[in-house]
Order: structure tokens, then C-alpha cells, then sequence
């Protein structure tokens, strides 16, 4: 009798494992290769690429056996608006005791319109606001209440300082949400102001100014109905010489905007801005595809997995190679989850487990802020969010990044998963550059749900090239990533060693699973809920 029994046994055992959904290198390696080709032309929004990228990816959706919407289809509309601005464009600046001073549009000024205006004339006067936040919680506001309708704010970029006496003022040496240009972008709008000017510095802004400069310089989008008239930023030089031109020294100002006793300040600038553009109405789409759950109860709750299809697409006025392809940035995200979805509808979970690829990421988040206006499943049902954003392409790690979970429960139930994957969380160290704040988790971080960024120890951890074999060529190829980031050199390369990527696509789906077979929903920490969904 023993024979049957180790054969059930056996039987068992297999058929266990069986049930563990895995991700395959194949798939995602095709899936990237096709992505990132020059026939995808840079995965555009508005653009012919972008159109090409849903078809594929409904069609995959289809062809895995996700289902569609309620539609029936796996599209979600986008309406947004693009705005292109044209090289006929200026701004010029006149203090009172005469002075006049025309940056030049590109390397000095970056401008741009979100009014849906082809041709708009702006004459506005220029007010220094600090860092242009409004933050309760930590009794700041750099408006005291002054009208600012129709001026144009000068506005510093990242957050007010940490100081000996408050050092975890705004998150200590971290990025908060009030130190992001989006954040600023949002407030202009809502102090009802003509628009801003950011002051950039590489060290304020964790990057270059190549990279405002490479995202005005495309066509850009918006949500259509909403939007600044002005847009735009200044080069640290620029505004250095704007302020002085009026008696003004920007370092002192800065030093004042480090108080809560700041108030706006009147530069005694005007500006005088032509703005030319050519703007049009566009329909573009998130794809959606759903694994439903399992469980008489909880299959009416869900997790989401998402990964923006979107990259900088075709610039027909750039000389040379002008497709930035996304490779890395995100290709990656794209042919992980579409891996992760093929390995999901096999074995479902007992939550609904929903696939997100949306639109319009490196435009503003269009796709998943439209989503979360009009989500495909509701957000006070919905467990988490985990996100791929740029993933592991150099090879396999022995911890795995997860910035920003510690906001929840997600960060206990990773700590699960890593201990059985053999992997440890990669050690948390401040945000200082805002990372949790750039990529589409943001969208439901906002809305109450739960979210972070599955990140990579390539990116976040240490000790990682331990695992890999020609450590030198990918320690290269790390490096190079960084002046690849945002440019048409961000290609994909056939012989990437992806075993890292199918690591990182395996923890994201595995987390995915304990979330979904969870008892409870996840939650928030707190005092660190970004939205107000009840749960």
C-alpha cells in the first residue's frame, strides 16, 4: 500500500505547485523586444504608436483570456487635450525702473499653455511665492491669503527645508507631494492665477534641466477641461537675473521662503508672453482586462497591477534617431504585466484581480487619473495597487525594492512574500527625489487606495551584484541608464540578462496573490492616508 499513497502524495505536491502562478522569461522578453521596436514608434500619446501599443495590448488581453469591461471591449476612454508649442513663442520681462529681459525660449525659459488656446497673449505681473504650498497639517502657507488671480507665479521646486529646531518638517530631508511640479502646477490653478514659473535646480529637482526641457519641447497633454494658462520654468541663471533686474537677490528670498512667516512677495516684474501653439482633441485609452475572483464574497473586491503603455514617442523636428522607444521606461512595466496576466488567468485568486495598462503616464498621469475618476472597479473595493514603472534589466537580486509600501499594510504582507522568495526588502532610505510621487500608484495614493511602486534592488538596494555574472559590463549599463533615461537611446538590447525582470514580475504578481487571498483589505498607516475613500 505504500506505493499509492507516496504516489498521492506525490500527486498532491504537484498538483500544489500547479497552482502557483509563475512568470515566464519567454513571453516578457517577446513582448519587450516587439514593444520597444521602432515600429511601435515610441509608443506616443496622441500619436500613431500610441494607437498601435492598445491594439496589441487588447488583442494579448483577448488572445490570455482576460475579461473585457462591461462593454464588452478592454478600453477605457481618455479624453485629453495636446498642446504643441510652436517656435514663434516668447517672453519678455520689463521691471518698472525700465529694465527688459527676453530669455531665450529653450535653454534659459521653458513655456507652455494648458488653456487649449492656439494663440494666447499673456500680460501678467510676477510674484515670488516660496514654495507655493498650502500644507494644514504642518501649518504652512506661502499665500496668507493675498489674491494671486491673475499674476503669474515664481515658484521653487521641492519642499521647505528641514531646520535643527523641526527636522522632520515636510518629511525631513524626504520629497513630499508639496514639493513636486505637479503639486505646484495644481495650486496655481486652484489660487487662480495666471499661471507659474518654476525655478529649476538639479538638486532641487533630483534631475537635469535637460529633462523639463525634453518634456516642453514634445507635444503635451492634459485631461480635457482643466488647465493653467501659463505653464513653464526657469533656469536657476534665468531667475537669478529676473529678480536682480529689480532690485531683487533670489538667495535672500529663498532664505525668506524658508519661514512660515513668509508672505508672496511682488517682484515689480511684468511679463509679456506670446504663446502660439497648436492644440488638438484627442481620444486615447487605458486597456483594462480582468481576472475575476474566486470567492462567493470577496471576488466583489479587487487588486489592481498597473504599468503605463505610454513613452515620448516620434519628434519629427529632431535630427537623427528620433523615437525614444522606452524601453527600460516603460516597456518593461508593459511586457511584465501582460507575463504577470498570463500566469494569472490560470489560477485565479479569490479577489478580482484587475490589469491596468494606462495612457498618458509621462504626460501628467491622464490615464490613471481618468481611471480614478471612472474606475473599472470601485476604489472603496479595491485592496491595492502595485505598480512597475522602468524595470530590472541588468539580472537577478537578492532583495527587492518596495520605497513607499511602509504608508500601508502592503509593506507586512511584501515582507511575506520576500521571506518565501529567499528575498529581503531592499532598506528604506529617505525619498529625495520624490520617487513615490512620479509614477501612476500616485493616482490611487491619492484617492485612498493603498499603492506603491514595486521598484527593483537595481535601483534601491545593495549587494545585488553578488548574483550577476559580468558585473563590471552591468555596472556599465546601470550607469549609462541614467543619460539613456528619457532619450531615444533607451532601447531595448537582446542580449539583457531579464532573469532580474521575471524576479521582480514574479515578487509583484506573488504580492499581488497574498493581497488578493488576504482576509481583510489593506490599509493605510496612520496618519499617512493620502485620500478620503472610505474602506
Amino acid at each position: 500500500m505504500r506505493l499509492p499513497v507516496i504516489a498521492l502524495a506525490a500527486g498532491l505536491a504537484l498538483q500544489a505547485h500547479a497552482q502557483q502562478p509563475v512568470v515566464a522569461e519567454a513571453p516578457l522578453r517577446a513582448h519587450l523586444s516587439l514593444l520597444a521596436d521602432d515600429l511601435f514608434e515610441g509608443r506616443g500619446t496622441g500619436q500613431r504608436g500610441g494607437d498601435l501599443t492598445v491594439r496589441y495590448l487588447e488583442t494579448q488581453a483577448a488572445v490570455l483570456g482576460l475579461k473585457p469591461l462591461a462593454d464588452g471591449t478592454y478600453r477605457q476612454l481618455v479624453k485629453a487635450e495636446g498642446t504643441k508649442l510652436l517656435p514663434d513663442s516668447f517672453a519678455r520681462f520689463s521691471a518698472d525702473n525700465g529694465k527688459i529681459l527676453t530669455p531665450a525660449t529653450g535653454p534659459e525659459i521653458l513655456l507652455g499653455t494648458m488653456s487649449g488656446k492656439e494663440d494666447l497673449s499673456i500680460d501678467a505681473p510676477l510674484v515670488f511665492v516660496g514654495y507655493g504650498a498650502v500644507a494644514p497639517e504642518e501649518n504652512w502657507d506661502d499665500y496668507k491669503g493675498q489674491d494671486m488671480k491673475g499674476k503669474i507665479l515664481v515658484m521653487m521646486v521641492n519642499d521647505p527645508q528641514p531646520t535643527a529646531e523641526e527636522p522632520n518638517r515636510f518629511a525631513g530631508k524626504a520629497y513630499t507631494y508639496y514639493g513636486r511640479w505637479m503639486y505646484k502646477y495644481e495650486e496655481a490653478l486652484r489660487q487662480g492665477a495666471a499661471g507659474a514659473l518654476l525655478i529649476h535646480t538639479t538638486p532641487s529637482a533630483s534631475y537635469d534641466w535637460s529633462v523639463p526641457a525634453t518634456s516642453f519641447g514634445h507635444e503635451r497633454f492634459h485631461l480635457a477641461g482643466s488647465g493653467n494658462q501659463l505653464e513653464g520654468w526657469l533656469q536657476e541663471d534665468t531667475a537669478r537675473a529676473l529678480f536682480a533686474a529689480s532690485g531683487f537677490d533670489l538667495d535672500a528670498l529663498r532664505a525668506q521662503a524658508e519661514r512660515r512667516d513668509f508672505r508672496p512677495v511682488d517682484l515689480k516684474l511684468k511679463m509679456h508672453a506670446q504663446i502660439k501653439s497648436k492644440v488638438r482633441q484627442i481620444e486615447q485609452y487605458n486597456v483594462v482586462g480582468i481576472v475575476p475572483g474566486t470567492d462567493a464574497k470577496l471576488k466583489s473586491e479587487a487588486v489592481v497591477y498597473s504599468a503605463h503603455w505610454d513613452h515620448l514617442g516620434i519628434d519629427e523636428n529632431k535630427q537623427g534617431d528620433n523615437i525614444w522607444n522606452g524601453a527600460i521606461d516603460n516597456g518593461s512595466g508593459v511586457a511584465a504585466l501582460l507575463a504577470m496576466a498570463q500566469a494569472a488567468v490560470q489560477h485565479p485568486a479569490k479577489r478580482t484581480q484587475v490589469f491596468l495598462w494606462p495612457a498618458g503616464e509621462e504626460t501628467g498621469f491622464l490615464g490613471s487619473s481618468a481611471y480614478i475618476r471612472n474606475p473599472a472597479w470601485p476604489l472603496e473595493k479595491t485592496s491595492a495597487d502595485l505598480n512597475l514603472d522602468s524595470m530590472n534589466f541588468i539580472g537577478k537580486t537578492r532583495d527587492i525594492g518596495v520605497a513607499g509600501a511602509e504608508r500601508s499594510s502592503l509593506y507586512d504582507a511584501a515582507a511575506v512574500v520576500a521571506k518565501k522568495m529567499g528575498l529581503k526588502l531592499a532598506p528604506s532610505i529617505p525619498d529625495l527625489s520624490g520617487a513615490y510621487f512620479r509614477a501612476d500608484h500616485f493616482s490611487f495614493a491619492k484617492a485612498g487606495v493603498p499603492a506603491f511602486n514595486v521598484g527593483s534592488a537595481v535601483f534601491s538596494g545593495d549587494g545585488y551584484f553578488d548574483f550577476i555574472k559580468d558585473q563590471d559590463k552591468s555596472r556599465a549599463r546601470l550607469v549609462a541608464f541614467k543619460q539613456d533615461y528619457h532619450q531615444p537611446s533607451d532601447e531595448y538590447h537582446a542580449d539583457w540578462d531579464l532573469s532580474g525582470m521575471v524576479q521582480q514580475a514574479q515578487f509583484t504578481l506573488n504580492l499581488g496573490y497574498e493581497v488578493a487571498n488576504a482576509p481583510k483589505m489593506q490599509t493605510w498607516k496612520a496618519g499617512d492616508a493620502f485620500g478620503k475613500v472610505k474602506r
